[in-house]
C-alpha cells in the first residue's frame, strides 16, 4: 500500500515563552496575520492563510521550546523579499543562520525565532 497525501504537513505547532512576544516576532518576520484563538484548555496564535479549506496553517502556543536550535525546522512563507523578511527577523530579535539558498521554485534562509526555534523564511520565485 502506498499513502500519497496532497500535502503531507497538514498542521504545526511551534511553542513559545511569550505568546505576546512571539506574536510580534512571527507577525513582523513574516508580514503576516496572527489571530489570537482558545484551542481546548490552551490560548494559541493562529497563522492566517488566504483560504483555511485548502491552505495548510499552524499556531503558537505557550510551552517548552526544544533547546537552542535543537527542535524540527518549521518553513514559513514571507512577504517580499527574502533580504527584506531577514532584515525582520533581525529587528525583531531573531537570528539569521544562513545566506539565502536557491531552489528551483524559490529561495529560503535558516533563521532562529527568540526562543531558539529553527525557522525557515520562504520566499518563492
Amino acid at each position: 500500500m502506498t499513502f500519497t497525501p496532497k500535502d503531507f504537513t497538514v498542521w504545526m505547532e511551534i511553542p513559545v515563552s511569550d505568546l505576546t512576544k512571539a506574536i510580534a516576532f512571527y507577525e513582523t518576520a513574516t508580514g503576516g496575520t496572527l489571530q489570537r484563538q482558545q484551542m481546548g484548555p490552551n490560548e494559541t496564535a493562529v497563522f492566517q492563510v488566504s483560504d483555511p479549506a485548502t491552505g495548510v496553517a499552524g499556531h503558537l502556543y505557550e510551552g517548552t521550546p526544544a533547546a537552542d536550535g535543537q527542535g524540527p525546522t518549521i518553513h514559513l512563507a514571507a512577504e517580499g523579499a527574502l533580504e527584506a523578511a531577514l532584515d525582520r527577523v533581525r529587528a525583531a530579535g531573531g537570528k539569521v543562520l544562513s545566506d539565502p539558498i536557491p531552489l528551483p521554485v524559490g529561495r529560503f534562509a535558516y533563521c532562529q525565532d527568540p526562543d531558539g526555534n529553527s525557522i525557515g523564511l520562504f520566499e518563492t520565485s
